[in-house]
């Protein structure tokens, strides 16, 4: 018997636009944003290291699952709530922003 694994979906919406969209737990926000055909942010090499997909998390929670260029996310940017949406996961409903 295969057992199944459910993942959680939640709601991401953007401020600037007031789109939303759906983003599972293990996705990331720019994939399920691309997928979606939503939202306001390019996008170009989607691993970290262009910075292209900055935006600041205004309210909600997420994961960071790969590592963002400090080049493009320093210390402060990331106690300020902004991320590479492309590196990072929700664990609920996220709002977002353009920076």
């Amino acid at each position: 018997m295969t057992e199944s694994v459910r993942t959680f979906r939640h709601v991401v919406r953007v401020m600037d636009t007031d789109e939303e969209f759906t983003c599972g737990e293990d996705e990331f926000i720019l994939d399920a944003m691309i997928h979606a055909r939503t939202g306001p942010v390019r996008h170009g090499c989607c691993g970290g290291g262009c910075g292209i997909c900055r935006m600041k998390v205004e309210r909600g929670s997420i994961f960071a699952a790969k590592r963002m260029s400090r080049e493009h996310i320093s210390p402060t940017d990331l106690e300020d709530g902004i991320v590479l949406l492309c590196c990072v996961q929700p664990r609920g409903e996220v709002l977002l922003a353009r920076v």
